[in-house]
C-alpha cells in the first residue's frame, strides 16, 4: 500500500532568523575584538566546489595590494583550504597574552585563522557535530587577536546549517558590510546559491553581489576564452534575487596552479584575461561596501 506524504509547509528554524540582526544581543566579547575591524565580508554560495575559498583568497589578496591590513577567517572546519591556497599550511598559531595570534604574511598585513592550524596533521578529519563547531567558531572571533584591520574576509563552508546559523548571529551588533555569493553557471549550482540568497535575506544579511565563477575556460596556449559549458547564470540568479552582478571569473588552469601552489591572480602562470575578471569583481564588491576614513 502506498500511503500520502504530508508536506512540510515551511522550515522551523530554532530562532527566528529575521530577528538576529535587530533584536538579538550582541555578544561583548565579539563587539570588542571586532571593534578593530572596519569592514566584514562573508564568502558564501550554498553549493560547494564552486569556488568559495579562491575568491575569498583573491578578494584578501587584491584589497592587500591596495595598501589594506586585511584578516581571512576560514570558518569551513570540515573542509579548510585557505592555508594551502596562501602557502601556510605547514604554519602555527601560538599564544600571546591578547589571544591566538594568527598566522601573519606580507609583513603582519595580511592575517589568517584557519582550524587547520591546530591539526596535527593537514589530513586529519574534523568529525565535530553542531555544538563543538559553534564553540569553535566563536572562540576564532572572540580569542584571535586580530588587530586593527581595514577588512575581514570570512570563508564559509556549503549549506545554510551550523556555521552559517553561527556566524550571523555571532556578528549580532556588528553590522557585517554583506555577503558576496559564489555560484558556477549550471543550474544545480545555482538552485543551492539561491537557497543562500534566501537565508541572507531571511538573517537580513546585505547580499553585496553574485560572483559567477568556472565561467567559460581559457585556453593555455592562445589565452582566448571559451564558453565549454553554460555561462551568464550568475548574471540571471542576480538579476532575480535583485543584486549587483560582480563579474564572471573563467575556468584557468594557469590560475588553478598557481593558487594550489600558495600564489594569487597576481603572477604571471595567471591569463591576463583572469587577473582582469578579478580584479573587475574586486572593483565591484568595493563599490558596494560603504567606504569609511
Amino acid at each position: 500500500m502506498i500511503y500520502p506524504i504530508t508536506l512540510i509547509p515551511s522550515v522551523s528554524w530554532p530562532f527566528d532568523l529575521a530577528s538576529i540582526n535587530n533584536t538579538m544581543p550582541a555578544d561583548p566579547e565579539v563587539l570588542a575584538r571586532m571593534s578593530t575591524v572596519k569592514h566584514i565580508i562573508l564568502v558564501l554560495s550554498g553549493k560547494g566546489g564552486v569556488g568559495k575559498s579562491t575568491v575569498a583568497s583573491q578578494l584578501a589578496v587584491g584589497l592587500l595590494s591596495k595598501g589594506n591590513k586585511v584578516g581571512v577567517l576560514d570558518i569551513d572546519l570540515c573542509g579548510p583550504s585557505l592555508p594551502r591556497m596562501f602557502g601556510v599550511q605547514n604554519a602555527n598559531i601560538h599564544n600571546c597574552d591578547e589571544g591566538w595570534v594568527p598566522v601573519y604574511l606580507h609583513e603582519q598585513r595580511l592575517a589568517i585563522m584557519s582550524i587547520a592550524f591546530l591539526l596535527e596533521h593537514e589530513d586529519d578529519a574534523v568529525v565535530w557535530r553542531g555544538p563543538k563547531k559553534t564553540a569553535m567558531i566563536k572562540q576564532m572571533l572572540t580569542d584571535v587577536r586580530w588587530g586593527e584591520l581595514d577588512y575581514l574576509i570570512i570563508d564559509t563552508p556549503p549549506g545554510t546549517s551550523d556555521e552559517h546559523l553561527t556566524i550571523v548571529k555571532a556578528l549580532a551588533g556588528v553590522n557585517p558590510d554583506g555577503a558576496v555569493l559564489v555560484t558556477t553557471p549550471q543550474g544545480v549550482a545555482l538552485a543551492d546559491v539561491r537557497r543562500e540568497a534566501s537565508f541572507c535575506k531571511k538573517a537580513k544579511l546585505p547580499i553585496l553581489g553574485v560572483v559567477e565563477n568556472m565561467s567559460g575556460f581559457v585556453c593555455p596556449h592562445c589565452e582566448e576564452c571559451y564558453n565549454l559549458f553554460s555561462t551568464g547564470g550568475g548574471e540571471r540568479l542576480a538579476t532575480e534575487i535583485g543584486s549587483p552582478f560582480l563579474g564572471r571569473v573563467p575556468i584557468d588552469p594557469g590560475f588553478g596552479d598557481a593558487v594550489g601552489q600558495g600564489k594569487s591572480f597576481q603572477d604571471e602562470e595567471t591569463s591576463g584575461q583572469t587577473r582582469t575578471a578579478i580584479k573587475t569583481v574586486l572593483e565591484n564588491v568595493l563599490a558596494q561596501v560603504p567606504q569609511t576614513p
